[in-house]
């Protein structure tokens, strides 16, 4: 297991083209996080694949669904020997108690956190879908919905994580994409910080794609990012 706070997102079309990624990454010195995509793709066997090779794996498929659903997908999810998974704060209360009640309650079993707000959406995008809210009041409001709902933590834009680590508990974790070094572009990401700057704010977690996934030498990336945390 890792001690990194780094997650490298495996945002690839096959799991070909997502091995090459992963045969140069150190399992010590990086977690992985599989989506939508690759999953759909690739499947259960790919994410075994992944924990068979010492990686502990973000399962990013941000359930929302009924009740029941979400928690036996959990469930299965669990069952792959994830390290972590996610279910979409929207969902409400009910939702997120059955998927937390879903999951066995030892150390083995994988971290449970919320998507509160996409890190793509502005407040403008918000509005549009009958959300009044700016994006920081929307990810505290849904923030604290998880907790009370007993999930270990949120997907968060690191804009938002002094205002969380106001309000909630340290234990209760903070992972954030939109995470870009000052040597790389910007992309489709709005709400974004430094890895360091990320990390000073309360961060737990680092999310991070492009800078590291189309580096031309991956673990020299991983490298200056480590340098850059000090780690």
């Amino acid at each position: 297991m890792s001690s990194s706070p780094v997650i490298v997102a495996l945002d690839f079309p096959s799991a070909d083209e997502a091995l090459r990624l992963v045969d140069q990454l150190d399992p010590t010195r990086c977690r992985l996080k599989v989506g939508k995509e690759l999953f759909t793709r690739s499947g259960p066997e790919f994410v075994k694949s992944l924990v068979k090779r010492n990686f502990d794996v973000f399962l990013d498929l941000k359930f929302h669904d009924i009740p029941n659903t979400v928690a036996r997908a959990c469930q299965a999810g669990a069952d792959l020997g994830i390290w972590m998974l996610n279910v979409h704060a929207l969902g409400g209360r009910k939702m997120l108690e059955a998927a937390r009640a879903a999951l066995p309650e030892d150390a083995a079993a994988p971290k449970l956190i919320a998507v509160t707000v996409l890190t793509s959406m502005g407040e403008e995008d918000l509005q549009e879908i009958g959300l009044p809210h700016s994006p920081a009041d929307e990810v505290k409001r849904l923030a604290t919905l998880s907790y009370e709902s007993g999930l270990d933590g949120v997907v968060c834009s690191p804009r938002e994580i002094e205002l969380l680590r106001q309000d909630l508990p340290s234990e209760f974790e903070l992972v954030t994409p939109g995470i870009r070094p000052q040597w790389s572009v910007t992309g489709d990401q709005k709400r974004i910080m430094t890895p360091a700057q990320a990390m000073t704010a309360g961060g737990n977690y680092l999310v991070i794609g492009r800078p590291i996934t189309q580096a031309e030498e991956p673990m020299q990336a991983l490298k200056k990012i480590e340098q850059e945390l000090g780690l």
